[in-house]
């Protein structure tokens, strides 16, 4: 079980920043947490996923291809927030972002279909 609530979201215009805050509570062993958006008329679509548990490998956070190198998924000292850092935004990067959540091995925080815990999303339009 886990709860999610995310916040952020905005109207921007291309190549401005923008950070997405995701409050975690109620958390019961999720140690992936992560951002998933979908765009109108759209499916939905990985942003990044980051390992949060005890231990782990080399890798520890995932990002989804179209926001490698824009994009930046972090967490607070506690694990009570997840946020997502995004720059250099584009009319592409419009949609509803969503947080989300999964018990998993680090190596697994990148498998995106098997995220089961989503909150209910935060809108982000990029436009000029």
């Amino acid at each position: 079980q886990v709860e999610l609530v995310e916040s952020g979201g905005g109207s921007v215009q291309p190549g401005e920043s923008l950070k997405l805050i995701c409050k975690v509570s109620r958390n019961t062993g999720n140690n992936c947490l992560g951002w998933f958006r979908q765009a109108p008329g759209k499916e939905r679509e990985a942003v990044a996923g980051l390992y949060t548990g005890d231990g782990g490998g080399e890798k520890l956070s995932y990002y989804g291809d179209s926001v490698k190198g824009r994009f930046t998924i972090s967490t607070d000292n506690d694990k009570s927030a997840v946020m997502l850092q995004m720059s250099n935004l584009k009319p592409e990067d419009t949609a509803i972002y969503y947080c989300a959540a999964m018990r998993a091995y680090w190596y697994n925080c990148g498998t995106w279909t098997s995220y089961n815990y989503f909150g209910q999303g935060t809108e982000v339009t990029v436009s000029s």
